[in-house]
């Protein structure tokens, strides 16, 4: 597999994996880096991208939500706002986290700027991991 294809794939695997959709991109990521250890910025940059706009997929799937009834544990988030979005990268949670901002109609902006430092943060010590092995 070639350099960019390597990192076509990181894309699709972090943003599907930030959907509803199952799926991991840390070990993507973890191979990528392996191979061409030379694209460590581009590989943060491209897995935090992907899995941002996939959290801003679920946010908007959220948005298109009817408000008819209250969501289960809605009222933390909303106390938390979109700070908590920070932990969006988390398995099972974040989905829902991302689900839930946009239920509540939060800023878009700033869940997307929370969720992108939050899963970069994520994929950088995974990055440092990679290099240490």
């Amino acid at each position: 597999m070639t350099e960019t294809a390597s990192l076509y794939s990181l894309f699709v695997s972090s943003f599907l994996a930030a959907t509803l959709l199952p799926g991991g991109s840390e070990a993507v990521l973890f191979a990528v880096l392996k191979n061409y250890p030379e694209t460590l910025w581009m590989s943060l940059g491209v897995a935090t991208l992907g899995n941002t706009l996939g959290g801003m997929v679920s946010f908007g799937m959220g948005w298109l939500l009817p408000q008819t009834q209250q969501l289960k544990h809605v009222e933390k988030l909303r106390r938390y706002g979109t700070p908590a979005l920070l932990l969006a990268w988390v398995p099972l949670i974040g989905d829902a986290l991302c689900l839930a901002a946009g239920w509540l109609r939060l800023n878009g902006w700033q869940a997307a700027l929370f969720m992108a430092i939050g899963k970069f943060v994520r994929y950088w010590i995974i990055a440092i991991a990679s290099t240490s092995l």
